[in-house]
């Protein structure tokens, strides 16, 4: 159900030397308790707004995050190129006491969030020239991140995230060589090659979605020489990997860049 949606055209811009039109998503599940937080990163942002849309889609929450995104859709509107929420269950729950980095329940946890994914790029994707995928549970990254993932020229790229500035990595899912090697390892290189991508931030080339790169719900690419050996397919941003590989699309890490997440 679409729930906010206002005129596409872009507005008259003073952006000076940036043009290219950024469509920031976000999937949203029981994030009330962060999204404060999320909006002051957001309006932080020093990429001309003029130029950003924002995208939401919330479901399954046993929180008020639908509540407050709907409240805070207004001033979105009205400082940002567009502003746009949707409302989609999909039915998953965590089991009770679970904890969601819980090894059996992975496949169903992801395998829902990479439908809220494709949902909300589906509906929200106009005729911008990126897609920036954003958590909402990202607790610190630097206001000019727009301009350096585009900066590094590729069509899919990430910055590092962590809990701590120079500590481990957090987004697991951001791999190389079938698992082995996470970019914590890798910070002796500025630039490097992913085999698969993490969602807390991620930067896409909004042709390559339109192309068909998707995240898929279901193990894919088992027979791929990228996926991890030990499985049977990949899920979610680590499928999207994969097929992005199978499409010919290189995926690109930055180990060196680092945004922090909650620590929770």
């Amino acid at each position: 159900m679409k729930l906010f949606r206002r005129d596409s055209r872009p507005k008259e811009t003073s952006s000076g030397e940036y043009t290219e039109q950024v469509l920031i998503l976000t999937p949203v599940r029981d994030a009330a308790h962060v999204l404060s937080r999320y909006w002051e990163l957001l309006y932080r942002l020093s990429y001309p707004h003029e130029l950003i849309s924002v995208g939401f889609l919330e479901g399954d929450s046993t929180d008020r995050s639908y509540t407050l995104l709907r409240a805070k859709m207004p001033a979105l509107q009205r400082e940002f190129r567009n502003a746009l929420l949707w409302k989609r269950d999909f039915g998953f729950r965590l089991p009770p006491g679970a904890d969601r980095h819980t090894h059996e329940i992975q496949l169903e946890r992801r395998a829902a969030i990479a439908r809220a994914r494709n949902h909300l790029l589906f509906h929200a994707l106009d005729n911008e020239q990126w897609v920036l995928w954003i958590d909402a549970d990202l607790y610190d990254y630097p206001p000019d991140i727009i301009q350096r993932l585009i900066a590094v020229g590729k069509e899919i790229v990430q910055p590092h995230c962590v809990i701590e500035y120079g500590g481990r990595t957090f987004d697991q899912n951001a791999w190389s060589d079938h698992g082995r090697y996470h970019m914590d390892a890798m910070r002796d290189r500025d630039l490097v090659r992913l085999d698969s991508v993490g969602g807390t931030m991620l930067l896409v080339r909004a042709d390559r979605h339109r192309d068909g790169l998707v995240f898929p719900p279901f193990p894919y690419g088992r027979e791929n020489r990228l996926a991890r050996q030990d499985h049977f397919g990949e899920v979610e941003t680590e499928g999207f990997g994969i097929m992005a590989a199978d499409m010919g699309i290189e995926c690109w890490g930055l180990p060196n860049l680092e945004i922090r997440h909650n620590p929770f």
